[in-house]
């Protein structure tokens, strides 16, 4: 019976208490030295019997219970256990490990609140922590004045136009202007030959290295002409693939909790990174910055694309990540849910109302 510790283990202290952590299972455990001893003695694959035979017969009792809890609670493996495939997802970030794949399992989950409940904490925080301001500047500097700057033309109204709308009206989305987002968005729009690496995409969005992970999903359910369904955005082809075995998409809080008023939208849309083509050539956890970043950019692309085409756009990161990807059908290790955008029909809107609908972010 030959166990070795878990792959995905980090150690650190939380105010006075030393903390192991499996990032790949999620799993905590408040720890001491004992603990750490036994598991360094199973840093590659060992017999029990082995390890515990240079033991004292006093001890070797409380080891075999100690090794047996471990087991059962995954840190410790067991050679003829069966492969955890978020551990083998994770085993394949390679260098990326530890840094990026903690961040990436730790801010995975995360307790979502009502908003009139947070804002009633934050109103309370205030009191004693004072909201720090909004912009930044020095006092004594030497400033130089700019000119008055130019924001007459379609560009800059659609800048300053963007909101994220959380009312939407009652007409569904025409399948022309929704084909028009999604390729000025996440569409190849060119290809070029990269010395050394082949023939890579051009999209609207930058990418480091044109590697472009971010992929689209879209759980469409009142787009004119095109059936309720969960697909995936082909960017070469430019079509709308359906996802194998999918059903008709779930209302959009609960893929987004506590945020009912997105329940109402034509189209929800998910942003996804596929790690591998950033891996590939960046092998830093660094660059696992760069695939954040980049999900960004392509959800304000989405969300001005939107703006000037008349819709209704939305963009929220508050998302039960493990619900929306077992909608779409991905792993959450190697293909990941990052951001999440959405469009309506705009409202009409009564005499007096804002064009966008308070609370505006």
């Amino acid at each position: 019976m030959e166990f070795r510790r878990a792959s995905h283990l980090v150690l650190y202290w939380e105010d006075e208490t030393l903390v192991l952590r499996n990032y790949a299972t999620g799993r905590s455990l408040k720890t001491d030295p004992f603990i750490l001893q036994v598991l360094e003695g199973f840093s590659t694959w060992r017999r029990l019997d082995d390890y515990v035979s240079g033991l004292g017969p006093d001890v070797r009792p409380t080891v075999e219970r100690l090794v047996d809890a471990l087991h059962a609670h995954g840190w410790l493996r067991r050679r003829d256990d069966a492969p955890d495939p978020v551990e083998h997802g994770l085993d394949q970030w390679g260098a990326w490990n530890p840094a990026a794949g903690f961040f990436h399992s730790a801010s995975r989950s995360t307790r979502f609140v009502e908003l009139d409940h947070h804002v009633e904490h934050l109103r309370h925080q205030a009191e004693t922590w004072p909201m720090p301001a909004p912009t930044k500047s020095y006092e004594e500097a030497r400033v130089s004045r700019l000119p008055k700057p130019n924001v007459r033309g379609a560009f800059p109204r659609v800048l300053t136009e963007r909101r994220t709308w959380r009312r939407f009206g009652r007409a569904p989305v025409d399948l022309e202007p929704f084909s028009t987002l999604l390729h000025l968005t996440a569409g190849v729009q060119s290809w070029i030959t990269a010395k050394g690496e082949g023939r890579v995409p051009l999209k609207t969005a930058p990418s480091g290295g044109a590697r472009h992970p971010i992929e689209v999903y879209v759980l469409a359910r009142r787009v004119r002409s095109l059936e309720p369904g969960i697909y995936h955005y082909a960017s070469d082809q430019h079509v709308l693939e359906r996802v194998p075995g999918s059903a008709k998409p779930p209302a959009f809080d609960a893929i987004l909790p506590t945020q009912w008023w997105y329940r109402d939208a034509a189209a929800l849309v998910l942003f996804t990174a596929v790690f591998e083509r950033t891996r590939w050539r960046y092998r830093s956890p660094r660059a696992y910055r760069a695939v954040l970043l980049e999900a960004g950019h392509v959800c304000q692309t989405f969300c001005l694309t939107a703006t000037w085409l008349g819709l209704a756009p939305f963009c929220s990161m508050a998302i039960a990540d493990a619900v929306a990807e077992k909608t779409i059908g991905i792993d959450g290790v190697s293909e990941a849910v990052l951001y999440a955008a959405g469009v309506g029909s705009r409202p009409v809107l009564r005499r007096g109302m804002p064009g966008s609908i308070p609370p505006r972010t």
